[in-house]
């Protein structure tokens, strides 16, 4: 019987560790090539990470909540020893391989320090994902969670240590917490004062998902200093010559064309025209982005939201395009997403109109510095101007909404790309053939 180490695979380039949620598969259990075996995840995306072999599982290195680094291995698999399809456990090189990993994995670290806000400790004890979003979620400084006890391996914080000692300390008047160097005292954020509960009233616990997106709208709106510019498009002549080809289409190349990937295009030839929007702040520093990377706003069915990322935008054609946005769309819906799908975003897509909304003002996905909102397509009188004078007509207009960082984005530039935009959609030529 041979042995076969099952590993953490690479999720992303800038994913270097995963939480553990639960064990699909208990020791003892028959495990066939490409089934799930544990779930985990990351602060992007939950996903499952599948046996590349036939075999039994015979051990698991790693408990529910645990941190594991990408490229360790969680579990053994006993298989019956086909080396096609099976690696023994090494033995005389296990540490140099250990190590080289245990270095790419500090590199790795060490670089996601410099680009996130994630809690850090001054004296480099390691919190999980999860503890790190408990404690932002909270209002607990680093200080304080340094104080905490932990009983996970190595005096790790736990998911359950973290339960335990907010229960106590809801109970607790805040403490005043100093910094070395400065003679005043900061007073810690006063709790919220409780919400009346009636009798009938529904208590639902937040999902992991719904808390970690209620943290990062909540640090978006804190970090970015939100302008909004709106802009009306006449997009007539988009409706009507979808009307006249997306039967064809849709037989001709499998794939329903809706508006989403008309607009897409739109905006990524915009940001083409205006880079200054495809651009992140790293403190006083300005990273503009070599590649225009769209995220596309989707509903998951539990209503919670995810913006899957559409790679190289603005070298796709109309077709490629409506095939990536189907893709995403649909593999979001079904809980399929990998979390390459959701990484390296430089500017973000959502459609309010989908829900009946005629405009929004969204906010900014971090670290991108604008976000457009597409309101819905309504058939409304419009003036008409011709050459033989104005009259009264039917058209089909939608509303854009952008919403920009005015830290780094002025009224004239976020006005300018949106209007980029709005004339990409109305020059659209009626006659075009794909």
């Amino acid at each position: 019987m041979a042995r076969f180490e099952l590993k953490l695979p690479k999720m992303g380039e800038s994913v270097a560790e995963a939480t553990i949620t639960s064990w699909l598969k208990e020791v003892g259990d028959t495990i066939e090539s490409d089934e799930a075996v544990l779930e985990i995840a990351t602060d992007k995306v939950d996903s499952e990470v599948p046996s590349e072999v036939d075999g039994v599982l015979v051990e698991k290195l790693f408990n529910v909540d645990d941190v594991v680094q990408v490229g360790q291995t969680i579990a053994i698999i006993e298989t019956d020893g086909d080396a096609g399809t099976t690696t023994e456990a090494p033995k005389a090189e296990a540490k140099p391989e250990a190590a080289v990993a245990a270095q790419e994995v500090s590199k790795t670290m060490e670089a996601a320090k410099v680009t996130t806000e994630a809690i850090a400790s001054s004296d480099e004890r390691f919190y999980s994902p999860l503890v790190k979003n408990m404690a932002k979620a909270e209002g607990i400084a680093q200080a304080e969670l340094d104080t905490i006890a932990g009983t996970g391996k190595d005096g790790r914080v736990t998911k359950n240590d973290m339960i335990t000692y907010l229960k106590d300390r809801s109970g607790q008047p805040a403490k005043a917490v100093a910094a070395p160097s400065a003679p005043a005292v900061k007073a810690a954020p006063k709790a919220a004062a409780p919400i009346a509960v009636s009798e009938g009233d529904e208590i639902i616990e937040l999902t992991r998902m719904g808390k970690m997106i209620s943290h990062h709208m909540v640090q978006s709106v804190q970090t970015s200093a939100h302008v909004q510019s709106f802009i009306e498009a006449d997009v007539t002549n988009i409706w009507n010559w979808r009307k006249k080809v997306k039967d064809g289409f849709a037989k001709r190349e499998g794939q329903n064309l809706t508006f989403t990937p008309i607009f897409m295009e739109a905006i990524a030839k915009a940001l083409r025209e205006f880079p200054m929007m495809n651009i992140s702040l790293q403190g006083d520093t300005i990273i503009k982005k070599k590649n225009i990377n769209l995220g596309m706003a989707a509903a998951l069915p539990d209503g919670n939201l995810i913006v899957p990322v559409i790679k190289n935008a603005d070298q796709l054609n109309l077709v490629g395009m409506t095939k990536a946005v189907n893709d995403l769309a649909g593999r979001a819906r079904d809980g399929k997403l990998t979390p390459d799908d959701v990484q390296g975003g430089t500017y973000t897509v959502t459609n309010v109109g989908t829900f009946g909304s005629i405009m929004g003002t969204p906010i900014i996905n971090q670290p991108q510095v604008g976000i457009l909102a597409l309101g819905a397509i309504r058939k409304v009188p419009a003036v008409i101007e011709t050459p033989d004078g104005d009259f009264i007509g039917i058209r089909y207009k939608m509303y854009l909404s952008h919403s920009y960082d005015h830290r780094v984005v002025n009224g004239a530039l976020g006005g300018q790309f949106v209007k980029a935009v709005k004339d990409y959609l109305e020059a659209w030529d009626k006659n075009r053939e794909i």
